[in-house]
C-alpha cells in the first residue's frame, strides 16, 4: 500500500515537471511551425469524421430519448433548447475529449514510445535537436488548440442531429429550430465548456507525450505506453470536468 502511494506521488511529480517544462520551452526560439501545422492537420482534420459521426448520433439519440418524457408533460417545445444546453454544457465537450483521448493520446503515446524504443529520440539529442521542443511542444500545443475546435464542430453537428431527430415525429422548420436553440443559450453556457476544452486538450497531449517519452526499452512498452495514455487521459478528463462543474456552479 505504501509502495503504491509512493509510486503514485512519484509519477504525479514527474508528469508535473514534464508539463511545466512545456511552458518554458514554448517561450524559447526557434518554434517548430512546420511540425506544429502538421500536427494540427493530423490531430484536427483527421479526427473530424469520427467527431462528426459521433456528434450527429449524440444529438439524434438525445432528442429521441428525451422527446417522450417532455411530450408527457406537454413541454415538447422545450426540446431544442434542452438538447442545445445538454450538448454545449456537458455532453459534446466530454465525449469529444474522450474520443480524442482514445485516438490522439494513444497515437502520440505509441508514436513517441516507438521512437524512444528505437533510440530515435536519443539520436535527435546527439544531432543537436531538442526532442522535447520538436516532439512534445508541437503536439501539446496542437491538441490544446484543436480539441476546442473539435468541440465546436461536435456542438454544431450534434444540433443538426437534434434537428433530424425532432423531424422524425414532427415537422419543425430550420429557422424555428435555430431560433429556439439560440434563445436557450447564453454566454455562461458557452464560455465554461470552451475553457475546460482547452484543459482537456492540454492534458490529452501532455499525457500522451509523457507516456511515450518515458517508455521503457522493448517493443512491449510501446503498447503499454499507448494503453496508459488512454487510461490516464480519460481519468484526467473526468477529474477536470468534475472540478470545472464545481467552479462553474459557484457563478451560476
Amino acid at each position: 500500500m505504501i509502495t503504491s502511494l509512493k509510486n503514485i506521488f512519484n509519477d504525479t511529480g514527474t508528469i508535473t515537471r514534464f508539463m511545466a517544462r512545456f511552458f518554458s520551452e514554448l517561450l524559447h526560439r526557434p518554434f517548430e511551425m512546420k511540425e506544429f501545422l502538421r500536427q494540427c492537420y493530423f490531430i484536427g482534420y483527421k479526427t473530424l469524421p469520427l467527431v462528426g459521426i459521433t456528434g450527429f448520433i449524440m444529438g439524434l439519440v438525445l432528442t429521441l430519448q428525451t422527446r417522450p418524457t417532455l411530450a408527457g408533460f406537454g413541454a415538447e417545445s422545450w426540446l431544442p433548447g434542452m438538447v442545445a444546453l445538454s450538448l454545449v454544457r456537458e455532453i459534446a465537450p466530454v465525449i469529444t475529449a474522450l474520443i480524442c483521448a482514445g485516438k490522439i493520446s494513444s497515437g502520440i503515446g505509441a508514436e513517441l514510445g516507438s521512437m524512444k524504443v528505437t533510440e530515435q529520440i536519443d539520436a535527435m539529442e546527439v544531432s543537436g535537436i531538442n526532442p522535447y521542443k520538436y516532439l512534445v511542444v508541437t503536439r501539446v500545443l496542437a491538441t490544446t488548440l484543436m480539441v476546442p475546435l473539435l468541440v465546436f464542430f461536435a456542438d454544431a453537428i450534434g444540433m443538426a442531429g437534434g434537428y433530424a431527430g425532432i423531424n422524425i415525429h414532427s415537422d419543425v422548420n430550420l429557422y424555428r429550430y435555430s431560433s429556439q436553440v439560440l434563445e436557450s443559450l447564453d454566454y455562461i453556457d458557452v464560455i465554461p465548456p470552451t475553457i475546460k476544452s482547452f484543459f482537456f486538450g492540454f492534458f490529452i497531449g501532455s499525457i500522451g507525450c509523457y507516456k511515450g517519452f518515458t517508455a521503457a526499452n522493448g517493443t512491449e512498452s510501446v503498447g503499454k505506453a499507448a494503453n496508459a495514455s488512454v487510461v490516464s487521459a480519460s481519468l484526467a478528463i473526468f477529474i477536470i470536468d468534475m472540478l470545472a462543474v464545481q467552479i462553474t456552479d459557484l457563478f451560476m
